[in-house]
C-alpha cells in the first residue's frame, strides 16, 4: 500500500499532505498551487521533506525522517510522467522509451522496449524523432517510458493538459486500462473536475498544502466533508439550515425556505449545517406528476436564467415565497441533460416544481 505523511515548506508555502492508497487510480485533485505536484516531487525522490514518511505500494520505505531513510530516486523505481514529457527531441521514439532502462542487459531492452512499442500503438514510429510525431503520441511516448522499468507506482502530472479534447479522452481511457491491466498504483494530478471524475477509483482532494478529504469518487462527490470541499468540487448548491432532529440518520433540516429530510449517517445530532446538493441531482417535475417518493422535499420555483450546452442546459430557478416569508428567495442550479429538457417542454414555460431526495442530499457544518 502506498503510505504518504509529509510535512516541510518550500519558500513561504507549507505542504502537509496525508493519504494512502492500494492498487486505485488515485487523483490528486485541487486548484493550481495547492500543494499537488510537489507531492509528486516529494514520493519521486526529487524533493526532500523536512519529516514524514513514503511507503511505496511494494512495501518498500522510500522516505522515513525518523530512521534517516530517503532512497535516491533511481532505486525507488517510480515511474514519473512530467507536464512537459521530457523527451529527448534528439533520440527516437524506442531510444527515449529505452533510455529508462539503459542499465539493463541489450536484449532485455530491446525486447521490452518492443513490448511497448505494441502496447502503446507505436509501430511504425519507431524511428522518428518527438518533434516528428503528434502531440498524442508523443504522450504515449512519455508514458513508455515511465513503464519501461516496470514500476509498482506511476505518477502523472496533468499529462493531458495541452491535448485536444477528443485525444484527453482517449487516453484517459487508455491509463485506466493499464492500471488495471497492470495492477498499479497510479497517482493523477489534475485541476480539472470532469478529469478527476471521469479517471479516479479514489480522490484526495487539495487546498493550500493539505488534504481536506480522500475517499472514493462517490463518497467526496456525495458527500463533501466541509463547505470548501463541496465549493472545489462545484457542489454549487448549498443551503444554509439548521438541525431540527435527527433519528436513525435521518436529519429534518429548516432552511428559510423549506424543510427537508437528509439521509446522512454523519450528521451532527444538532446545529446550524450547509444542506448541500449537486445541480445534476435536482429532478425537475413533469407537470402533473408526483415525486419518486413520499420523503423527497418538493419546491415551487421559477426559472430566471438559463444557459445550454451542446449536451445540456443548466437552468437557474428562484424559489417561490410562501405567504408571510421575509426571506430573500433562493437560486438553485439545476443541470437537466438535453433529451429530458426537450421531453418536459421546459423552454415553453417559466413555473415548475423541483424534487430534492434525502439520498442525494449532505450536510456539512456552517462556521460563524
Amino acid at each position: 500500500m502506498l503510505r504518504v505523511s509529509l510535512d516541510t515548506t518550500v519558500g513561504t508555502f507549507h505542504l502537509q499532505p496525508q493519504f494512502h492508497a492500494a492498487n486505485e487510480l488515485v487523483v490528486l485533485f485541487g486548484p493550481s498551487g495547492c500543494g499537488k505536484s510537489l507531492t509528486l516531487s516529494a514520493v519521486a525522490g526529487l524533493l526532500r521533506p523536512s519529516s514524514g514518511h513514503i511507503e511505496l505500494p511494494n512495501g518498500v520505505v522510500a522516505f522515513d525522517s525518523e530512521s534517516g531513510v530517503n532512497l535516491r530516486p533511481q532505486d525507488r523505481n517510480v515511474g514519473y510522467l512530467v507536464q512537459d514529457l521530457a523527451l529527448f527531441l534528439h533520440m527516437s521514439v524506442a531510444d527515449n522509451i529505452g533510455f529508462a532502462i539503459s542499465r539493463w542487459p541489450s536484449q532485455r531492452r530491446r525486447d521490452r522496449v518492443a513490448h511497448l512499442i505494441e502496447q502503446f500503438s507505436l509501430q511504425g514510429l519507431e524511428r522518428r524523432k518527438p518533434l516528428e510525431i503528434s502531440g498524442g503520441q508523443q504522450q504515449r511516448v512519455a508514458l513508455a517510458r515511465a513503464l519501461a522499468a516496470e514500476p509498482s507506482l506511476l505518477l502523472l502530472d496533468e499529462p493531458f493538459s495541452a491535448l485536444d479534447a477528443s485525444i484527453r479522452t482517449k487516453l484517459r481511457r487508455e491509463v485506466s486500462d493499464l492500471k488495471r491491466r497492470l495492477d498499479l498504483t497510479v497517482l493523477f494530478v489534475t485541476h480539472d473536475l470532469a478529469e478527476a471524475y471521469s479517471i479516479a477509483d479514489r480522490i484526495v482532494v487539495y487546498d493550500d498544502g493539505e488534504v481536506l478529504q480522500q475517499g472514493t469518487r462517490e463518497d467526496v462527490f456525495r458527500r463533501p466533508a466541509s463547505h470548501r470541499v463541496a465549493e472545489l468540487t462545484e457542489v454549487r448548491n448549498m443551503i444554509p439550515g439548521a438541525i431540527r432532529a435527527f433519528a436513525e440518520g435521518v436529519a429534518v433540516v429548516e432552511t428559510p425556505w423549506f424543510t427537508a429530510r437528509v439521509r446522512d449517517d454523519r450528521a451532527i445530532v444538532r446545529g446550524d449545517v450547509y444542506l448541500c446538493i449537486r445541480p445534476e441531482h435536482i429532478i425537475v417535475l413533469k407537470d402533473g406528476h408526483e415525486a419518486r417518493d413520499a420523503t423527497d422535499t418538493v419546491i415551487e420555483t421559477e426559472i430566471i436564467d438559463e444557459e445550454a450546452t451542446s449536451t445540456s442546459h443548466r437552468l437557474f430557478l428562484r424559489t417561490v415565497a410562501p405567504p408571510g416569508s421575509v426571506a430573500e428567495p433562493f437560486v438553485f442550479e439545476v443541470d437537466v441533460p438535453a433529451h429530458p429538457y426537450e421531453v418536459l417542454g421546459i423552454a415553453s414555460r417559466r413555473d415548475w416544481r423541483v424534487s430534492l431526495s434525502p439520498d442525494w442530499m449532505s450536510l456539512v457544518p456552517r462556521e460563524h
